[in-house]
């Protein structure tokens, strides 16, 4: 059974953790970032998950949030993302590769859609 691996980012796990809550809190609290294409490739699906448990307001779901976004990130995707996404199945965020050959390493917008 092919099990999913997980993109080695950063040093370890407890740093591939704090880049990915890092990340996903500016993400939910500016809708938009820009950051290295493997970032935004580990950090779409923790924003889609995150983003899922605040289209329900319970204090489990509140909870959970706590654990995975910063408080105010939290506090922002159970009351605006939320119900703004309540309709929407999946697909909550764009990933779009900006390729710049000057730079060492290819970079990627991530933002929210619309």
């Amino acid at each position: 059974m092919r099990h999913q691996k997980k993109k080695k980012i950063g040093k370890g796990m407890d740093h591939r953790r704090k880049l990915l809550r890092s990340l996903a809190s500016s993400l939910v609290l500016y809708e938009k970032i820009e950051t290295s294409y493997a970032n935004a490739r580990a950090t779409k699906p923790y924003v889609e998950k995150a983003i899922t448990r605040a289209k329900e307001n319970t204090l489990h779901n509140r909870r959970i949030l706590l654990g995975l976004l910063s408080p105010m990130a939290a506090k922002k995707a159970i009351e605006v993302l939320g119900p703004k996404f309540k309709e929407r199945k999946g697909g909550y965020t764009r990933m779009t590769k900006l390729n710049n050959p000057k730079a060492g390493a290819s970079k990627a917008l991530l933002e929210l859609v619309e």
